[in-house]
């Protein structure tokens, strides 16, 4: 969620201020692109997984502060709700064992924990588990009691809200309907996602966000793990809207004059990383309007490169699917595109499986001589994210010389070997793709991710008598069994009811 700031009122000169502020480093930026030498070697990889924490009965465990005293690792961090923790994982380039060194950090690092969780004796003693939202949370889990301790949490709270005006109205129809509303921004706590860095060059930079919005839909064909929420199966990755409406400051009057919402696919194809830095700047006012003493024109006339730290706090509070990052924290800038798309889970290979596809066929796309966005309208790559988050793995998806397709068929016979070749040419040893790539290719034929088994899980269990409460909690405990098997979701047994 962001860096820690302090609990505080803000008045109407503190928004002007800040607004200058933002203006004025969004021009520096747009100096540095141009006259300043980037870090762009090598080309790394960076991995955050959030997790959720649950006690013996399944349910969500508020214990994420005990927890991380436990783990004693400063990898693991808070995130929002207490029942809910993040793993940071140390950027490395992916070729040629990249990709496996990954696997083996959050393998290892999550035994640790979890041992180190053991060892400590908390009460209900809580297992970590990933997946997209716990599918035994219910409402009461969310009260803005079990909010997370510091300050951030609770300011960016209060600013959503008195933003807002009004309590959030989180309204998800699929194959059930849930309507609830909130006090509080907590509902997003029920969203753990995996989140993926790519160090990009400027030249290379609209490219490579451009082809990850492209993909956007393909990632949740495979990827999608969030299909119950408060006891309801919704859609497949239900992740997607409760973290558009958790957060959504805009009344229902904004909504209708078409004001843009902070959680955001984007509208346009884009030629430069500063284009979506001055969407930023024009679309969207501050929610922590906190400014620095930096002189950002100072530090460039000094030959210094600045921090620009109101444009990076501003940035942090609009929540693109594939976000724009800049940062120079040892006065060397560097670029990245963090995707946002893929949920927690079911298991480290899976993981690390959806980022080998990701970040091959990323590389493959933005290289391409002909780019896919110049035939493709950005309205269908939305389309395609909307009809893979509400279908997953049985979703349609549109591609320019293919034509609407089956996702999973999409994904088999057209991504996979991109995927294939942008891997390989990152420098990624063949076993390493084809292990990987092959567990997204068998997911797609046997037509099985995260949340396709869970619902037939919960379907079986209540075919034998259980109600829905209990078919969830028997179905995370046998998950949470399967994810420490670190056995792909696509072998999985599934139960017949």
């Amino acid at each position: 969620m962001g860096a820690e700031v302090e609990i505080r009122t803000f008045d109407r000169r503190d928004r002007s201020r800040y607004r200058r502020k933002v203006g004025r480093d969004v021009a520096a930026l747009g100096r540095l692109l141009e006259e300043v030498e980037f870090v762009t070697e090598p080309k790394l990889a960076g991995l955050e997984v959030e997790l959720n924490l649950v006690d013996e009965g399944m349910r969500p465990a508020m214990v994420n502060a005990q927890a991380l005293r436990a783990i004693a690792d400063e990898d693991f961090t808070t995130e929002l709700g207490r029942f809910t923790i993040e793993l940071n994982v140390e950027p490395r380039s992916l070729g040629p064992r990249g990709l496996s060194s990954f696997e083996q950090a959050v393998s290892g690092a999550l035994t640790r924990a979890q041992d180190r969780v053991d060892d400590a004796g908390l009460a209900g003693a809580p297992a970590i588990v990933m997946t997209g939202t716990l599918p035994t949370l219910e409402p009461r889990h969310l009260d803005i009691a079990n909010i997370s301790a510091g300050g951030r949490y609770l300011l960016l709270n209060d600013q959503i809200l008195e933003s807002r005006q009004e309590n959030l109205l989180i309204d998800i129809r699929g194959a059930e309907h849930l309507v609830i509303e909130s006090d509080s921004i907590m509902p997003e706590a029920a969203c753990t996602s995996t989140q993926v860095h790519l160090q990009v060059s400027p030249e290379e930079f609209a490219a490579h966000w451009n082809a990850a919005q492209a993909i956007a839909g393909a990632q949740l064909v495979i990827g999608a793990n969030s299909p119950f929420l408060f006891g309801r199966h919704l859609v497949a990755e239900t992740r997607v809207p409760l973290f558009e409406q958790s957060i959504d400051t805009r009344s229902a009057e904004l909504v209708e004059q078409g004001v843009r919402p902070r959680v955001w696919f984007g509208e346009r194809w884009v030629d430069s990383i500063f284009d979506l830095f001055e969407e930023n700047r024009r679309y969207f006012p501050a929610l922590l309007p906190i400014t620095g003493p930096e002189d950002p024109e100072a530090e460039l006339e000094a030959g210094r490169v600045p921090q620009l730290p109101e444009l990076c706090l501003h940035n942090g509070t609009i929540y693109r699917w594939n976000r724009p990052i800049f940062s120079a924290p040892d006065g060397r800038p560097h670029l990245r595109v963090e995707n946002r798309v893929l949920p927690g889970g079911p298991t480290v290979i899976d993981t690390i499986a959806n980022v080998a596809f990701y970040a091959g066929l990323v590389h493959a796309l933005a290289h391409q001589d002909a780019p896919v966005w110049a035939a493709m309208s950005f309205r269908a790559a939305e389309d395609n994210f909307r009809a893979a988050m509400r279908d997953g793995i049985r979703a349609q998806q549109y591609w320019p010389g293919v034509g609407q397709v089956p996702g999973h068929e999409l994904v088999v016979r057209t991504l996979l070997p991109l995927a294939a070749e942008g891997l390989a040419d990152r420098g990624v040893a063949g076993e390493e793709i084809d292990r990987l790539l092959g567990i997204v290719e068998r997911r797609c034929l046997l037509g099985r991710n995260g949340a396709s088994w869970q619902v037939a899980e919960v379907a079986a269990r209540e075919a034998d008598g259980l109600d829905r409460r209990a078919a969830l909690r028997d179905m995370l405990a046998s998950y949470v069994g399967l994810m420490r098997s670190n056995v792909p979701v696509h072998e999985w047994p599934v139960s017949s009811g």
